[in-house]
């Protein structure tokens, strides 16, 4: 048994959409340490012409890595997740496909579809959440018109978080943070909008019920425990939402804004309650739920898939160069060369993300960037020009001034955009933890546990165990004089 001195540790398992691991932590007089047990690739596979996630392949690396831990007590185990996506279970709770993944293309015209059906005004009124194909309200229509024999079959449906916690425990729940992703939550009774869903023709009894961050789901099923040091292990429902969790490792609220950058980007602030105004629908925010009853007002962006897909182009010809590699070959470039708008749907699903550079630069009148640098600069100063209108967006809402922003994520650790998001938006950048999602998970573990007394608490034990880096903006006359032809560019967005 451990001791006081050595208490047990946390287990969060984060999937995201390139990779997913297996995070060991130890909480120790005050300070949070952090152990990488397993990494594993995740994987988009394609047929009968539809982009799915390998859910099966996933469990497959999920009860690998618990092997792994199996001589270990653990305080609990946590899973985070992406949102909008969606598993089918049938009468067995049996999965009735792999999910489908949120770029597939099914989904193409049917926002105007369900907007025939009920006002758009009318679902924000409702949800609250930012319009954008790839939500949950317009997969389901979209799999209601094109399969409906396999949506009859359906008992129940999860999103992929709760897919894991269920396979984890038998327990079939959707978390709350992650269900708002699906546009079809009542933000302030934090229930399921049952009336829009029967407007819209879903099935209103599938969805699962809804229980809130911090619930403790059940222990882990005996035949994965398997008589070892594992059989009991709890296990806790966090943020399952990856945003939500990296938001909860934070504190991002009075004057404070966070950009949790990765494959997107999402930039908003922690509020005390929704904002569900003209205003807000007018400006395309989202109201997603967020920890101990909070909201988090914010907007997704694209975010750093557009490099990805550059990157997967380059490596299709033979020449493979790492993040770090071009984001150097990007310093070197001159600014402002190429301009375009990450929100045009465009750069959504592109089979060419170069080529879908070089068409927008064409339809803005502007020369296509001939280098990896030119194309990588491209689109970091662009992701920052698109920041700064997003801020300003913000403070609009909120009717407070902007004074920071937090980076947390992967992309927290891209110091030239860090720099230029700075320099971009006049305000002071503070970037890290890297590793947010994950510290956030274990975060509303130890609440659970009870190892912590409070949200604040848990917050300042991340504070002084990750510190963070501060990029000062400079040179900001230079980006203002951009601003007003970016934001041509942007007239025509899908977000």
């Amino acid at each position: 048994m451990p001791s006081v001195a050595h208490p047990k540790p946390y287990l969060a398992f984060d999937f995201g959409a390139e990779s997913g691991r297996a995070v060991l932590a130890h909480l120790q007089s005050g300070i949070l340490t952090t152990e990488e047990v397993h990494r594993f690739r995740n994987e988009a596979v394609e047929y009968s012409g539809s982009l799915h996630w390998d859910a099966p392949r996933l469990w497959f690396e999920v009860r690998k890595a618990l092997t792994l831990v199996e001589q270990m007590e653990l305080a609990g185990i946590g899973v985070d997740a992406w949102g909008v996506d969606y598993a089918l279970l049938g009468e067995r709770g049996e999965l009735l496909q792999n999910p489908y993944h949120y770029r597939d293309r099914r989904t193409e015209g049917v926002m105007d579809d369900v907007f025939r059906k009920v006002a758009k005004d009318q679902i924000y009124r409702a949800t609250g959440i930012q319009f954008m194909p790839i939500n949950t309200l317009y997969q389901l229509y979209a799999a209601q018109r094109d399969t409906p024999t396999i949506i009859a079959a359906a008992t129940q449906w999860l999103t992929i978080p709760d897919l894991f916690n269920y396979w984890l425990t038998g327990n079939a729940v959707c978390e709350f943070t992650n269900a708002t992703t699906t546009q079809l939550v009542d933000p302030v009774k934090r229930t399921w909008a049952v009336d829009l869903m029967q407007k819209v023709g879903l099935n209103s009894s599938l969805p699962a019920p809804i229980v809130e961050p911090g619930s403790i789901l059940g222990a882990l099923l005996p035949s994965l425990a398997q008589n070892s040091a594992l059989a009991g292990t709890a296990v806790i429902a966090p943020a399952c939402h990856d945003t939500g969790s990296a938001v909860a490792a934070i504190t991002a609220r009075d004057g404070t804004a966070f950009l949790s950058s990765g494959t997107w980007s999402l930039i908003g602030t922690e509020l005390d309650a929704p904002v569900v105004t003209s205003e807000a629908l007018k400006l395309n925010f989202t109201n997603e739920g967020g920890v101990n009853g909070t909201t988090r007002l914010l907007k997704n962006v694209m975010g750093l898939w557009m490099l990805q897909g550059c990157r997967n182009c380059w490596s299709a010809r033979g020449h493979n160069s790492d993040y770090r590699e071009l984001v150097e070959l990007a310093g070197r470039e001159p600014a402002f060369k190429h301009l375009v708008d990450p929100d045009d749907e465009a750069f959504l699903r592109p089979t060419d993300m170069l080529g879908a550079i070089d068409q927008f630069c064409r339809k803005t009148h502007q020369p296509a960037p001939a280098t990896p640098g030119a194309y990588v600069r491209c689109i970091l100063e662009s992701l920052a020009l698109k920041y700064r209108l997003v801020l300003r967006s913000l403070e609009q809402l909120c009717g407070k001034r902007i004074e920071q922003v937090r980076v947390i994520g992967g992309g927290s650790k891209n110091r030239l955009l860090n720099q230029f998001t700075a320099d971009a938006t006049g305000k002071r950048v503070l970037a890290g933890p890297a590793e947010a999602t994950a510290l956030g998970n274990i975060a509303m573990q130890i609440l659970a546990t009870g190892e912590a007394s409070s949200l604040q608490q848990v917050r300042g034990i991340i504070d002084r165990s990750f510190p963070t880096e501060v990029f000062e903006p400079v040179e900001t006359d230079k980006w203002e004089h951009q601003t007003e032809r970016f934001e041509q560019y942007c007239e025509m967005t899908y977000a």
